[in-house]
């Protein structure tokens, strides 16, 4: 313990050298005012500043301003959102220790080569001289940049090993999840929709379209595929798909189409509707009609749901065994 604290106080000691020439940063999001000395926590050897927390945030500013319906909503969320991501760099560095502890354990060069590749190409466009400009702004050397990487790489690392130790969801766990949760599974009248429309270009009448249509349907009727006779003549978006407008819930439609269609079986089609925007004519390829669906229609569904919950379980036990085995300091 008495090792942690003089590693933590040489690290205040290196922050307050690195303070003198960060230059000041934006006030509107809060944090300077939170932490005024600059210093957010410190775990470990390792201490995390406002900076470190600003370049985490600052690109998911504009989507929370986008979000919040008020001035005191945004406030509110950006807090929990800048205590999420405090508590989210704390653990990294815990996560990244409990990786370097093994002596067995250790990134190959060649993986960390890779990844300043991507890095390059990705942020910096492969232009080296963004990338050294980068490197200025942080006042970061190579060297401290490819540690930084490699650190990025065990913190993924980490997380994919722990999610693979989830254990597989049985069938009896599925079962009983969905006799406790079968609203979840209720479903609407659905149509899995063709469809052909003909619209008023080059001054085309209601009645020249409608017999267009005529000739369509009559052409259905005498056994041709509803799917070649919409790449042939329909004029919408969906031609090339053969009308294909995948499945359709009563409420996406208006009445005018949601009436004619929902009135089909399976490989029907309506007759030609005229409406002031052209003429179409809807098939239906399939249907499923409303209620709760069979647990076999859901049940790779509800694998999901309970393998991310004990994987969400899995993580929060570890990151608890970390956090309790490491030095954290919180200011």
């Amino acid at each position: 313990m008495m090792l942690r604290h003089c590693l933590a106080a040489v690290a205040l000691l290196a922050l307050a050298d690195a303070r003198a020439q960060t230059p000041p940063a934006p006030a509107n999001d809060g944090l300077n005012l939170r932490f005024a000395d600059g210093i957010v926590a410190i775990v470990e050897d390792k201490v995390i500043t406002v900076d470190d927390v600003r370049r985490d945030i600052q690109p998911l500013i504009p989507q929370l301003q986008h979000d919040a319906a008020n001035e005191e909503a945004f406030n509110r969320q950006l807090e929990q959102l800048q205590d999420n991501v405090i508590q989210q760099e704390i653990d990294k560095v815990l996560i990244i220790k409990d990786f370097k502890k093994d002596d067995k354990k250790h990134i190959p060069d060649s993986y960390i080569d890779s990844y300043i590749a991507d890095q390059l190409a990705d942020q910096f466009d492969n232009d080296r001289s963004k990338f050294l400009a980068y490197l200025r702004s942080r006042g970061l050397t190579m060297k401290e940049y490819r540690t930084e990487c490699e650190d990025n790489i065990i913190y993924h690392y980490q997380e994919q090993e722990q999610r693979k130790t989830s254990d597989v969801v049985s069938p009896v766990r599925v079962e009983q999840y969905y006799k406790e949760n079968k609203d979840q599974f209720y479903q609407e009248d659905q149509v899995s929709m063709r469809m052909i429309q003909l619209t008023k270009i080059d001054g085309a009448t209601d009645d020249e379209l409608k017999a267009r249509a005529d000739t369509i349907e009559a052409r259905f009727h005498s056994g041709e595929k509803f799917e070649d006779l919409a790449k042939e003549f329909s004029q919408d978006a969906h031609r090339s798909k053969g009308g294909d407008w995948g499945w359709q819930k009563r409420t996406d439609l208006n009445p005018e189409f949601s009436e004619p269609l929902f009135a089909l079986q399976k490989n029907e089609a309506t007759p030609p509707i005229v409406t002031k925007d052209g003429v179409f004519i809807l098939y239906c390829g399939d249907r499923k009609y409303a209620g709760i669906q069979p647990l076999s229609a859901v049940h790779a569904q509800i694998e999901q749901v309970l393998s991310a919950q004990m994987t969400q379980s899995s993580m929060e036990h570890w990151l608890e065994r970390l956090r309790r085995n490491g030095y954290v300091k919180h200011f």
